[in-house]
């Protein structure tokens, strides 16, 4: 039925003139497009486009599903943006256990488990395969018919939690598998956190005067088990695969490696890293040269797995008790060392968080000299009971930030003080409060010296106002001479003012008011992350940009309008209403209007003919068949509709999938219209159809 008469008003450009095209078949070759350019970056390490070109094949994609709903489908790169937050995570059953490793931490322990294979093999030689322990979060993935249907976590090896969402936004892992996969495809691997993507959270965190993030294991973990999946999106999460399990659908290949090669030619990402060995001698020399380049690799590594590679002799090894015989752990050793706490000093951040830090007598670890330490905040410090005088561990995983592990049990620690929190701000004196559900004590004084050094440096930063030439010294300096004490003090600096200052040459000084002129014309989005609203991050401040069209807009706008933005909780919102109600913070706001900072934004107009739902809501509950709920979601939404996690007298059709719990009885005592999945399924090919459909009243009773 759509043909390219049909819609013939999408255009695209044609050996340079822009023609009508078949939205289908552009979509399509987007596809392969996006999917091509997707491997070379994540799985070759090799990318032939700069990520603007990529984004941009994205947005034409977006716009196209929009346009032509027909185009969409739960495959399409575009549905790895994530939905809205779930109510919680279904427990699922793994068809196989997900076992756990016995561990060596000596080159004896490899031989003596290489003696007990040997043995249990009747004198057999057997090669093996050596990988990389990534020390991340183990997950299953399931494909049928080549398409991602499920992913779960390891749980107790049993049972793990239902995922999926989470892991469609992970782009290392293929939603569409290529080559002649099985029908059935049941693949094990470890997602994790890049140390990149760690620091750069904890850079913004500090920014945001919010404790700081212990290491990338725990963090990732927590990320992949968010509620929001829009957060595990945001956060750049990856996966290397190293395991290919037997489903009993398809054969499988005799050996380990082959299984790997296999994987990778279906598009996983396998690590390059992994190698083939025969002999104890050859896994140690892996395991040293592993363990001397383990600072070479964006992710953190805790070890080497070492495996069987013959299936067939693993089936005849079998399990002992939960650990396989015919694989092993060879653990790197931690990175850590001991060293005497000097003193515990408190750092006034941006938003009067009060930032305990450890200053220790120094230390070497993992080839750095350590003198400072995070300790989080005080709850953390009585939690490990850490005191000044201790001899403490120091924990510190490849460049991040070192920690305090915790202190040495000797005699007479028990004498040292307790730390207390100081009950007056150290720098300006004012009283220390500390909110119910905070872990963080705050000082209150929005004039704080502390806060303002902060928060103008954060102001001029580059993923801020970014201007160029303002750096730590010179912030110092303007607040030191009495030039700035508000942000928008910046846009009544004088050439005359700046040249005035030592070491602040003619052509410095016009290198900044010209950037500081520039930083008027900056992004919604960019102004109001610069005013370093508490909570408030980049990610945050595109959500309100996307909704409003001012700063003034944002400032009228109640709790209740502002929770009713995705990604945006009662905390936020909370946080975004006290500061535009204090007063302090609105003259700085008037500042910066009256300087000329664009404090409004043009909003196109919605296309609303592209999108027959638009202002009905959805909400989904149960188990899908066809597609998961986030799917469902995602389509509902490319036709205008909005959803919900909660059924009220607003809701204008509730899709009930099998076990939909209470929401189908909320639903019925409302008379809110409910449809099953067949129903949804049948609205979604003729989505004119919302007026006229037909519900169900009870779900069958196979379902339940």
């Amino acid at each position: 039925m759509d043909t390219l008469s049909t819609h013939s008003n999408y255009t695209g450009l044609a050996f340079g003139v822009r023609v009508a095209i078949d939205p289908f078949a552009r979509a399509r070759q987007l596809h392969l497009q996006l999917r091509y350019h997707a491997d070379r970056y994540y799985n070759e390490d090799a990318p032939v486009i700069g990520d603007g070109q990529y984004d941009t094949l994205l947005q034409e994609l977006r716009r196209l599903e929009v346009q032509f709903p027909g185009c969409l489908n739960p495959d399409s790169p575009t549905q790895r943006v994530a939905g809205a937050p779930a109510d919680g995570f279904t427990q699922v059953e793994h068809p196989m256990p997900m076992l756990s490793l016995a561990n060596a931490f000596a080159r004896e322990d490899v031989e003596a488990w290489h003696r007990r294979v040997t043995d249990l093999l009747d004198g057999q030689s057997f090669r093996m395969v050596a990988e990389l322990k990534i020390d991340g979060l183990a997950v299953r993935l399931t494909y049928r018919d080549g398409r991602f249907l499920l992913g779960a976590t390891r749980g107790n090896g049993q049972t793990g939690e239902d995922v999926t969402h989470n892991l469609r936004t992970v782009r290392s892992i293929p939603l569409t598998l290529s080559g002649r996969p099985p029908t059935d495809l049941e693949v094990r691997g470890e997602v994790y956190l890049p140390l990149d993507s760690f620091r750069k959270m904890n850079e913004e965190r500090e920014r945001l005067g919010e404790p700081l993030y212990a290491n990338p294991r725990n963090t990732g973990a927590g990320t992949i088990r968010q509620l929001d999946p829009k957060v595990t999106e945001s956060r750049n999460m990856q996966m290397w695969v190293y395991s290919l399990n037997d489903t009993g659908v398809a054969p499988i290949p005799a050996g380990h490696w082959e299984c790997l090669q296999n994987l990778k030619s279906y598009g996983f990402r396998i690590n390059p890293l992994n190698r083939t060995l025969d002999t104890v001698d050859e896994v140690c020399d892996f395991y040293d040269e592993m363990l001397s380049r383990r600072h070479e690799w964006n992710y953190e590594a805790d070890g080497i797995v070492v495996k069987v590679d013959s299936i067939a002799q693993q089936n005849s090894l079998g399990v002992a008790g939960r650990e396989p015989r015919w694989a092993i752990a060879y653990k790197f050793p931690a990175e850590r060392s001991t060293t005497r706490l000097l003193n515990i000093i408190i750092n006034v951040g941006r938003t009067g968080s009060l930032n305990p830090q450890a200053i220790l007598e120094p230390v070497v670890v993992s080839g750095a000299t350590v003198q400072h330490a995070s300790l989080h905040n005080e709850e953390d410090i009585h939690r490990k009971d850490i005191r000044i005088g201790d001899t403490v561990v120091i924990e510190r995983a490849g460049d991040v930030i070192p920690h305090v592990i915790g202190p040495v049990d000797i005699p007479g620690r028990e004498n040292l003080p307790v730390f207390k929190m100081p009950e007056h701000c150290p720098v300006c004196g004012t009283p220390v409060v500390k909110d119910e559900g905070d872990a963080m004590h705050r000082c209150p004084n929005s004039a704080c010296p502390a806060q303002f050094f902060e928060s103008l440096k954060h102001f001029v930063s580059r993923g801020a106002m970014d201007i160029d030439g303002l750096g730590e010294q010179w912030c110092r300096v303007l607040i030191d001479q009495g030039l700035v004490s508000d942000v928008s003090h910046l846009y009544q600096l004088t050439t005359e003012q700046l040249t005035a200052l030592d070491r602040m040459g003619e052509r410095l000084s016009t290198r900044i008011l010209n950037n500081i002129e520039a930083s008027k014309q900056r992004p919604l989005a960019r102004i109001l992350f610069a005013l370093g609203i508490l909570h408030v991050g980049a990610e945050v401040a595109d959500f309100l940009a996307g909704r409003y069209a001012s700063i003034d807009d944002i400032a009228e706008a109640g709790m209740d309008e502002l929770t009713d933005i995705d990604g945006i909780g009662p905390k936020i919102a909370e946080s975004i209403v006290r500061y535009f109600a204090t007063e302090r913070n609105q003259a700085t706001i008037a500042g910066l209007r009256s300087a000329g900072v664009k404090l409004r934004q043009y909003l196109a107009p919605v296309d609303t003919s592209a999108l027959p739902w638009k202002g009905l809501t959805f909400v989904i509950t149960g188990t899908l068949v066809n597609m998961t709920r986030r799917e469902a979601e995602g389509r509902v939404k490319s036709l205008g509709a909005a959803t919900s996690s909660s059924v009220s007298r607003r809701t204008d059709w509730l899709v009930a999938g099998a076990s939909p719990g209470t929401k189908l009885a909320t639903a019925e005592r409302l008379g809110v219209p409910v449809l099953d999945e067949a129903g949804l399924m049948a609205l979604l090919q003729d989505p004119a159809a919302t007026s006229s459909a037909t519900t169900q009243g009870e779900p069958d009773a196979d379902d339940v």
